[in-house]
């Protein structure tokens, strides 16, 4: 099992994410596979950006800042902080945001090994 983990906002480190630049799409991914073997976790950015994806995996989404957008082909979900949302593993979406900032959960943490 591994130790607690104290993850400071002053330490926290954003990566561009699925090809954007990093003011329009960032990622900081705090638990992975090193960490636990059932979960992830971390924060994503998104501002003036649509990222299109199919979730591999169970994920639970809360909106921290900002205005986040969940589209779900018709269907839009427009989200404001303090806000939750519940994506279940297998669904169709795009990502977007304005200014907007939200801590993510997945399960499982090895989603990638496990569709490989």
């Amino acid at each position: 099992m591994s130790d607690v983990i104290h993850f400071k906002r002053a330490e926290q480190t954003f990566q561009p994410y699925s090809g954007q630049p990093l003011e329009r799409a960032a990622i900081c991914r705090l638990i992975g596979t090193e960490a636990s073997s059932t979960m992830g976790a971390g924060l994503a950015r998104f501002d003036n950006c649509s990222i299109s994806w199919t979730v591999l995996y169970d994920e639970l989404i809360v909106v921290l800042e900002g205005r986040f957008r969940l589209r779900l082909g018709d269907r839009l979900i427009e989200a404001a902080p303090g806000d939750v949302i519940w994506v279940p593993e297998r669904t169709p979406l795009a990502y977007e945001g304005d200014h907007a900032c939200v801590f993510y959960a997945l399960y499982p943490v090895d989603w990638q090994a496990r569709n490989a």
